[in-house]
């Protein structure tokens, strides 16, 4: 790292030669593969973007002028050479640096990103604040080709258009998401690809007309209508200009002196401008270059030989059962189709869709349009089941309500990812969904103990005549045995786990094995733990519930999601509907707080949420019956 160790901040950045910036991007790849290949990240993302990165931080005064980045997956090496060198090999680690963008990290964050498509909307933000304050500072946003396919990064172009404020934003396009991109904008931009770059035909075409006699006679104003006009007709890239945009490219994106004389030349315009360049997802290493869905995000990995290194799974894992149980239903009704929002292999839906080709969508990063089209199908008769990570449906709440519940439409939404998720922290963590699904009318909502019961559940949701979800974590099952045949579960109805005097604990999904492990070591203290698997946040079994707390008089609930809006508020809302004020109740769940990233098992054990944690507290709580300190149910 020669070069790499003398560079503490993008100030030292612009007082090397532009020369060295290649040898630079050099140093930095094999600083983050080096890294990466211990603990694992979003490797291929962050390898193809390291020259437009270093060049936007070279050309510009950046913190003073402001970088946005969309997602985070590609700011790795922004993260590297904005003082966080050192801290690299933390990132993505409990009480290391996080694998996306945050202010509180650094003043070169400009702005939180992690879920795709909002650098437009932000940067234009920006840009309209420094124009009301009276400052001059340059604003870019920085963009992937699959982030342009969510709508508000379509919305955010739309105003950009019409505001003309003074701004750039620059498309990395490596023709990748976390799987290859599809759509009519992914088409568009595969001809721009192909055909002559933009700026260059209309220089060529400016050129033949000053050879025209007649020309020289034109003003410059018709001279450059007709230019435009031939661009427009000849080149798909003009639809850029006519949103609104100045546009540049395509462009080389590993060539830093092509782009540093492109910002050059973006600065100077008063208006937006859209440069378009073009990069390879996992450049520099042949891996992660020849199998870019694979090495969007890794494990650890060898890397002479690009093997990934895992640990092996005694499970399957939540998804690879989700996956398969689609296929079994599919086969027995065909009116059952899958729906994925950009997310065909983090679902699963990517065996499901070589199965059955034309029942199964991607839609891109479009989890509103992804919600209202399985409505559409649904209107039709069709069985849709919309696979989305819990986190990723926050976005279309009101697609949701209006277009699926307002309608009490047939979907089934199989919420991948719920609970705490691990490394990629906060902002991928699904701790809302029992919130913000169980005020909606005539809502199913489920969560299964095991892997088994997932299959259960998907065929009740999918039985279900109007809106149902399941939830389910990340990563491999409990390793249960297989019921041969899927069958649906009655609604609303628990299932007795251990039955006991001393106390009812009811766990819902991954919490269950938790209760269960924890009960066994409050036998072992003498004190006789009832566990339930409640399976349905929505309609609880109330007659259960109810008859638990009267012969028990305590109850406990355990969940992997908030405790504001949850399934322990459920239980109280229960409760407190029957009167029930003299039942105490301790709530376990995830506290009123950011969660931070950190494996898995980390946080449930820092937060007392597994089989330790819910055995100590539930002890302390039997025990507070027989003395006078207050029991805090948080």
């Amino acid at each position: 790292m020669k070069i790499l160790s003398q560079i503490n901040d993008p100030a030292d950045l612009r007082q090397l030669p532009a020369s060295l910036l290649p040898e630079l991007a050099t140093e930095i790849r094999e600083y983050m593969i080096d890294v990466l290949s211990k603990i694992g990240g979003h490797t291929g993302a962050s390898l193809g973007p390291i020259e437009l990165i270093l060049a936007l931080h070279y050309a510009f005064d950046t913190p003073r002028d402001k970088l946005v980045f969309d997602i985070g997956h590609q700011a790795y090496s922004h993260k590297i050479i904005t003082g966080r060198r050192d801290q690299f090999p933390t990132i993505r680690l409990y009480d290391g640096i996080s694998g996306f963008l945050r202010r509180e990290e650094s003043a070169y964050d400009v702005f939180n990103a992690a879920h795709a498509g909002t650098s437009i909307s932000s940067a234009l933000g920006i840009a309209a604040a420094r124009d009301i304050a009276g400052e001059d500072f340059n604003v870019i946003a920085f963009i992937g080709d699959a982030g342009l396919t969510a709508g508000m990064a379509l919305e955010g172009i739309n105003q950009v258009g019409h505001l003309k404020k003074k701004m750039i934003i620059l498309l990395n396009d490596n023709e990748m998401s976390i799987s290859p991109n599809v759509g009519a904008l992914s088409g568009y931009l595969n001809r721009i690809r192909s055909a002559r770059p933009y700026n260059e035909f209309k220089h060529e075409v400016e050129e033949w007309l000053k050879t025209i006699p007649a020309v020289g006679e034109m003003m410059l104003s018709r001279v450059k209508a007709v230019k435009d006009a031939l661009a427009r007709a000849f080149i798909p890239g003009a639809l850029w200009e006519e949103l609104g945009l100045k546009y540049i490219g395509p462009i080389n994106g590993h060539d830093i002196n092509t782009i540093l004389k492109t910002l050059e030349e973006a600065k100077k315009e008063d208006e937006p401008v859209l440069i378009h360049a073009l990069t390879v997802k996992g450049k520099g290493y042949e891996p992660a270059e020849r199998d870019k869905a694979a090495w969007h995000g890794t494990s650890a990995f060898e890397i002479s030989t690009g093997k990934f290194i895992k640990e092996p799974a005694k499970a399957p894992s939540y998804t690879a059962v989700f996956a398969q149980a689609t296929i079994d239903l599919m086969k027995e009704d065909a009116a059952i189709v899958a729906i994925t929002a950009a997310m065909p292999d983090g679902t699963g839906l990517s065996k499901v869709m070589k199965e059955f080709p034309d029942r199964t969508f991607d839609v891109a990063i479009a989890e509103q349009h992804a919600v209202t089209f399985a409505a559409g199908m649904a209107t039709e008769g069709m069985k849709p089941i919309a696979a989305i990570y819990s986190t990723f449906l926050q976005r279309a709440f009101d697609q949701v309500f209006h277009d699926v519940v307002l309608m009490d439409l047939d979907v089934t939404f199989a919420l991948d990812r719920a609970g705490v998720v691990g490394a990629d922290g906060p902002t991928h963590h699904g701790l809302m969904d029992f919130a913000y699904l169980r005020p909606m009318p005539g809502f199913v909502v489920m969560a299964p103990k095991d892997e088994n019961e997932l299959r259960h559940m998907l065929k009740t949701a999918v039985d279900y005549r109007g809106p149902a979800a399941v939830r389910y974590p990340r990563g491999n099952g409990l390793g249960v045995e297989m019921d041969e045949k899927i069958h649906a579960l009655e609604i609303g109805k628990a299932e007795l786990m251990r039955e006991g005097t001393d106390v009812a604990i009811l766990g819902i999904g991954s919490e269950v094995s938790h209760c269960l492990k924890a009960a066994d070591k409050l036998a072992a203290d003498g004190l006789s733990a009832t566990v339930v698997n409640a399976r349905f946040v929505k309609p609880l079994d109330e007659e259960l519930i109810l008859a638990l707390a009267r012969s028990h008089g305590s109850i406990v609930t355990a969940e992997d999601h908030y405790l504001m809006g949850g399934f322990g508020s459920a239980v109280m809302e229960l409760l407190e509907q029957h009167q029930m004020h003299d039942v105490r109740v301790l709530r376990i769940g995830w506290p009123d707080k950011l969660i931070e990233h950190g494996s898995q098992s980390l946080l449930l054990a820092k937060y007392k949420l597994d089989a330790d944690g819910i055995y100590s507290r539930v002890k302390d709580f039997v025990a507070s019956r027989y003395s006078f300190s207050p029991v805090y149910t948080r």
